[in-house]
């Protein structure tokens, strides 16, 4: 089973070598899907005027050296120097057969990377908001995506468990009791609890004296002190792991690398920075000045590795954690899920680790920059008090509105049927929506169009795939049973087939450049690609065995690549709608 493009690319650069030389034979073919035909070359523009030829006349040369007789019904010369490429319909029904055959639907195996993917990192014992949702959900589509793809994967859920707040929090869980109903807040409403601990270390002054007291027995390494902060890490986790559940992402606590870790290297690193003088005191603060790095008024920007009070930030963890990405996880690529706002602290971070030698040039350090969640008023989507919106909050509407509309449509179904359908299509339809717009941009938070059946968005792939089912469902069939041959008669057919072979290299493409919503319009274009051809092409009504045969085995590739699609992408496919 091959690539069309893959190949074509192939035909096209041995006849650019034919034509011209041998030294053309690397020339770049410039194969592109066109609308006028299944593809178009525009090589001959791009070497016209290397060749000293109008582009017509290079492109009637390619042509006459192309061996492409058993892969297309027509190659043509076209506009002012394009070939238009129309394939097969006998090959492409093969290609089908080979993808029905094959169990990873022509996604290959590339060469085995270890990749670090910094991604979701809530803080402990605070609510997760809707600002949290993108990094989770984009972050867990790369890590199954470059999964898929053959890479190791290590998962960093890089979460914010330490700091002076744990002094006040510790304080609070002791007054409160361990057991307690209030220390229960941590599992299902965190901020109720910080902010209680937040009350009483702003109004009670020997609270607050304690709560610091806590933080040097915390730093010192008190037994006492530290059980209590594994405890609030413990409730916390929980609380992390329901969201995690609930919005179906593969974080477990295997993957927690929370900022504690690090906390032992993070006074040798600054003396390892001062003493090769990449670090310096500056205004009693101990920070890296790079080249290139400047504010307002040209004035350098420092990174801060030990603030004038003794303490550390994020610059010191976040080098202590690229070092151990080398070091101890040997990355060849990391990635930073991070929102865009930390683009330059991020760039001065991997500057700094490979100045210092931690980063070397085999080992690529990757943003994947973060956009914002918009309201309908095109500001960041908030709680009319100008609070983050919490992410449960928002998760459990997302169901709440489903339910509505699945109780409505399907009043057939047993209750427990439709509750999971629900939560399959509310869930999927918010994760989708995110993903299927870059991940550097923004987007506006829209419930109905989010959940609206027609369009690109997760309950009309959901739909497709949901319809796919019910062919077989009527024709007392497994989609596995449908293995052609497929003979491909009718445009229809035809489009469909070529967007089913287009699977495998999407997907690289996905882990290539890292935008999984490359595949949401992947998935949204072949979903209506089958729409089409079920209108045009009746399944199980088509009179003539071969034909209806050939049509139940474009509908299981179909179901198959939406259903690995989605799964890639984390969201699940019902059986039903």
């Amino acid at each position: 089973m091959a690539d069309p493009s893959h190949l074509l690319a192939e035909r096209v650069r041995a006849g650019l070598g034919a034509a011209f030389g041998a030294e053309l034979a690397d020339a770049d073919p410039a194969i592109r899907p066109s609308q006028f035909a299944d593809y178009q070359v525009n090589a001959a523009l791009a070497l016209a005027k290397r060749l000293g030829r109008p582009p017509r006349e290079v492109a009637a040369a390619l042509l006459a050296q192309l061996q492409l007789d058993d892969v297309c019904a027509s190659v043509e010369v076209s506009g002012p120097g394009f070939l238009n490429l129309t394939l097969r319909d006998e090959w492409l029904g093969g290609q089908v057969e080979g993808l029905l055959a094959d169990d990873r639907l022509g996604v290959a195996r590339e060469e085995r990377q270890v990749i670090p993917i910094d991604y979701s990192a809530p803080n402990v014992a605070k609510e997760m908001h809707v600002g949290h949702l993108r990094t989770t959900v984009v972050g867990d589509a790369l890590a199954r995506t470059l999964e898929h793809l053959g890479h190791d994967v290590i998962r960093q859920n890089h979460i914010g468990d330490w700091g002076t707040p744990f002094g006040m929090l510790i304080e609070h869980l002791l007054e409160v009791g361990e057991g307690s109903k209030e220390a229960g807040l941590l599992r299902s409403d965190p901020n109720a609890f910080y902010q209680a601990a937040r009350a009483k270390f702003d109004g009670s002054a020997d609270f607050a004296t304690r709560s610091r007291a806590r933080v040097v027995a915390l730093q010192a390494g008190d037994p006492d002190t530290r059980r209590l902060w594994r405890e609030l890490i413990a409730l916390s986790t929980a609380y992390f792991n329901s969201i995690y559940e609930q919005l179906d992402v593969t974080l477990t606590d295997d993957d927690l690398a929370g900022e504690s870790t690090y906390n032992d290297e993070l006074a040798g690193i600054c003396d390892d920075l001062e003493r090769r003088g990449i670090a310096v005191v500056d205004e009693g603060a101990l920070c890296v000045f790079l080249e290139g790095y400047t504010g307002r008024e040209g004035k350098p920007v420092p990174l801060i590795i030990r603030k004038s009070d003794g303490g550390y930030g994020y610059g010191t963890t976040d080098l202590a954690t690229i070092r151990h990405r080398v070091r101890e996880l040997h990355a060849d690529r990391i990635l930073y899920v991070i929102g865009a706002p930390q683009h330059l602290h991020l760039q001065m971070v991997y500057a700094t680790a490979r100045k210092a030698g931690w980063l070397p040039d085999t080992v690529e350090p990757v943003h994947v920059q973060i956009g914002n969640v918009l309201g309908s008023d095109g500001k960041i989507l908030k709680t009319r008090s100008g609070a983050p919106i919490r992410l449960r909050a928002l998760l459990d509407e997302a169901v709440e509105r489903a339910t509505a509309v699945v109780d409505q449509a399907r009043s057939d179904l047993d209750g427990d049927t439709r509750a999971q359908i629900a939560h399959q299509v509310g869930i999927g339809a918010v994760k989708y929506a995110d993903l299927s717009v870059a991940h550097d941009s923004e987007y506006v938070f829209d419930f109905d169009r989010m959940l609206a059946l027609q369009g690109n968005t997760g309950p009309y792939l959901q739909y497709a795939a949901a319809r796919v089912r019910s062919i077989f469902r009527k024709a007392g069939a497994e989609p596995a049973s449908a293995t052609g041959p497929v003979v491909i008669r009718h445009e229809a057919e035809h489009t469909l087939a070529l967007r089913l072979l287009g699977f495998g290299r999407v997907v690289a493409q996905v882990g290539d450049a890292l935008e999984p919503h490359r595949l949401c319009t992947y998935l949204f274009e072949l979903a209506q690609s089958f729409m089409a051809f079920y209108e045009h092409c009746p399944v199980l009504g088509a009179e003539d065995p071969v034909v209806r045969a050939s049509r139940l085995a474009l509908s299981a590739a179909t179901l198959r690549v939406l259903v690995q699609g989605l799964d890639l992408l984390g969201v699940q496919a019902p059986d039903q709608m």
